[in-house]
């Protein structure tokens, strides 16, 4: 089994296993606009025939399945050498039902039925790790820019002087999203999934108070540089060029 080396947001390979045509084709174009390759299966010999006609970066995984049901799926595809992650959905939400999936192998869970935009945080959120996984991040554990460094594990942030600069998770979350896309324009829907998940609805237009504050304290280390720019009717840019340390 072979796993896409494609791992961007933007251009995954998304593989949608449900029995239920409706969960396929409301799952498969919700993610289809927002920039996802998808292709669907109705059970698992259905996936296998999806799997051999190219790789996939992700596969979202129905529990009930006629035939192999989808922990058996799970199991087997979890323990085959470079396999994709897995999500795993089921109208059965006991926490002891999601516990078995993750042991089995599953990447995340979710209880069905779902809300399309908490499915996408998990998708884009599993992906990311992936990408560390595999060592096809954009980023590392830390990185540098403008002469600020920052450490995605201890999430720690400091500034050219060496002084540690405190943040919110709010404030990190911002800036890891834009440490790891630096120099693009990305709209303020982008930022609210890709910073707040499936907390996103309720951040609202809180996300410019959240950038003003970032800003400021990177004004305040002394950096010298209009780093996050304002780009009229369309967003922000983190603009200085970001080296993986």
């Amino acid at each position: 089994m072979e796993l896409s080396t494609d791992m961007t947001t933007s251009g995954a390979r998304i593989l949608m296993v449900d029995d239920d045509p409706g969960i396929r084709d409301v799952v498969s174009d919700f993610l289809g606009r927002h920039g996802f390759k998808v292709s669907t299966a109705a059970d698992a010999r259905e996936m296998e025939q999806a799997l051999e006609r190219g790789p996939v970066d992700l596969i979202v995984l129905d529990i009930m399945l006629p035939g192999e049901d989808g922990l058996a799926v799970c199991r087997r595809i979890a323990s085959a050498e470079a396999g994709p992650p897995i999500i795993m959905l089921s109208a059965m939400g006991e926490d002891t039902d999601r516990i078995v999936g993750l042991e089995l192998g599953a990447d995340d869970y979710l209880a069905k039925p779902c809300n399309p935009r908490e499915l996408l945080a998990r998708i884009r959120a599993v992906l990311r790790r992936a990408e560390v996984r595999n060592g096809n991040s954009t980023v590392g554990a830390s990185c540098e820019f403008a002469g600020w460094a920052l450490d995605l594990v201890r999430r720690e942030l400091r500034s050219p002087q060496g002084v540690v600069v405190n943040l919110s998770s709010g404030e990190f979350s911002l800036l890891r999203v834009f440490v790891e896309r630096p120099q693009r324009v990305l709209t303020r829907d982008q930022l609210l999934e890709l910073a707040r998940g499936p907390d996103s609805d309720a951040f609202d237009r809180a996300i410019d108070v959240q950038i003003s504050r970032l800003r400021r304290k990177l004004d305040d280390g002394g950096g010298g540089q209009d780093l996050i720019r304002t780009i009229r009717n369309e967003g922000y840019m983190f603009t200085p060029k970001v080296r993986r340390a």
